[in-house]
């Protein structure tokens, strides 16, 4: 009995988890990270959610909807006690949290366990562009969670009343909370399509479609708990109305399917299309629609790339599972199982290796990967003297800067986009490319200081003005100053 209690099905769900703890893991350097740990510091400080800016001399006093203090507080909180490692492991585990609730999907969609993981693991690597140290992961998580709870509650309801604490937390975390009500309403209208098209009769679809519907309203009541109000309500729009911000952001980009990097994403577009076009029984509704709307979300923006493969995946690994070959293999499988149980904890072993590896190396390293992405001997020369504190600074390395320099120093602009709106973020492009009236931006926000790659057209043009000389340069950044006002 103990020899084979690590029997194959088991195996597969537990080297699932640690190679996907492992797998997600990323080093604490995505740019947003830094003003999220400030802000977080400072709503644990003053006990307050700020709702003005601070950071910024652009936008100082200025409206802010701070919609992820919660995961903000949780950073910081994570940060202050167990530094950048606490952050890479939460993260990895937040994530892999994500992908072991799909990984239950998959084999509740009658997938056998080792399809069921390899459309788990396809599913991560598509994904992948998107993992980080970042609030979006509570975003997915949450989103692959109400998934599970939608689809289990068509045989349990009762399972449906966690959904209304789920969302109210989920709008705490991230504005990605109005994916919650999508994903609902995508579900319910799908479901809807299936008895107009005679798939399942009303009278069995009626009381899934009131849930839904109520469960729908439920969360659109809730959207006002939370510190910024009834804000919440159009902020998601407006952040995808934003030129500004899809201009800028990398992540709200089309992926480039050039890229090696989206080739998962795009094999998983190609996986789905193929079952699609060979299964002789299609997708019901309540699964077609929300794949079709979350297929060209993610076309659209990198973004929405995880939330795509979080309704894809279910659909391959049950595609994939062909009941008689499966249950053959599966008993094949599980009877070598029974003849090797040292192989087993050896696969077991090997892969926690691996992941706690990992972990190490990445925490390791964290110095060397923020020394490579943002400009440490630059803000360190910045710190150690007195300098005019309005720093122009790359967008990239605005959240980086906040953290620490704030409150000596303040930016231009950092990743908050929605704080400063498609017309500061024009003027930033305007200067940083020296495009027309560049000089102008400089001059009407009475810039003295700018720090932003020595590679960037602006820098190439301050260090031949005779206003302007370099107060520190090396290869990762250069600092201007200009010279009628520098200390």
């Amino acid at each position: 009995m103990n020899a084979n209690r690590l029997s194959l099905s088991n195996v597969f769900s537990v080297v699932l988890l640690l190679g996907l703890l492992g797998m997600t893991a990323r080093p604490a350097t995505d740019p947003d990270l830094w003003w999220h740990l400030r802000a977080g510091q400072m709503i644990v400080a003053t006990g307050h959610v700020p709702h003005s800016d601070s950071f910024s001399f652009t936008r100082d006093g200025q409206a802010w909807v701070a919609h992820e203090w919660l995961s903000e507080v949780v950073f910081y909180e994570l940060w202050k006690y167990g530094g950048a490692a606490a952050l890479i492991v939460f993260s990895a585990m937040v994530t892999t949290a994500g992908f072991l609730l799909l990984y239950l999907r998959c084999l509740a969609r009658g997938g056998m366990r080792h399809w069921a993981a390899a459309a788990t693991v396809f599913g991560a690597l598509a994904a992948a562009p998107c993992w980080g140290v970042r609030p979006q992961m509570f975003t997915f998580t949450l989103a692959s969670l109400l998934l599970w709870l939608l689809e289990t509650g068509e045989d349990r309801p009762r399972i449906l009343l966690w959904i209304p604490p789920l969302f109210l937390l989920w709008l705490n975390l991230h504005a990605g909370f109005a994916l919650g009500p999508a994903l609902l309403l995508a579900y319910g209208a799908g479901l809807i399509l299936e008895t107009a098209f005679g798939n399942t009769p009303w009278p069995e679809a009626r009381p899934i479609v009131i849930r839904v519907l109520l469960l729908l309203l439920a969360c659109l009541v809730l959207v006002p708990f939370n510190p910024s109000g009834a804000q919440l309500y159009r902020y998601p729009l407006d952040t995808l109305r934003s030129p500004g911000m899809r201009s800028l952001i990398g992540e709200w980009f089309s992926p480039d399917f050039h890229s090696m990097l989206y080739l998962p994403f795009m094999l998983l577009w190609l996986a789905v299309l193929t079952v699609l076009a060979g299964s002789r029984s299609r997708p019901r509704g309540r699964v077609m629609l929300p794949l079709l709307v979350t297929a060209f979300a993610a076309l659209d923006a990198v973004r929405h790339i995880p939330i795509f493969v979080l309704v894809a995946s279910p659909v391959i690994a049950a595609a994939l599972s062909v009941p008689s070959a499966s249950s053959a293999l599966s008993q094949r499988t599980s009877d070598l199982s029974r003849r090797r149980p040292l192989f087993n904890r050896a696969v077991v072993i090997l892969i926690a290796v691996f992941a706690l590896l990992r972990w190490v190396n990445l925490a390791r390293g964290q110095q060397a990967h923020e020394a490579e992405q943002f400009p440490e001997k630059a803000v360190a020369f910045l710190r150690a003297g007195r300098y005019p504190e309005k720093v122009f600074v790359y967008y990239d390395w605005g959240g980086y800067a906040i953290w620490k320099l704030y409150p000596e120093y303040r930016v231009f602009v950092d990743g908050r986009a929605d704080l400063y709106g498609d017309e500061l973020l024009r003027q930033f492009q305007t200067a940083v490319h020296l495009q027309t009236g560049w000089r102008e931006v400089l001059d009407a926000w009475k810039v003295e200081t700018v720090l932003v790659p020595p590679s960037c057209a602006l820098a190439q043009a301050l260090v031949l003005d005779p206003e302007w000389h370099v107060a520190f340069s090396d290869s990762q950044a250069i600092l201007l100053l200009r010279r009628h006002r520098a200390v």
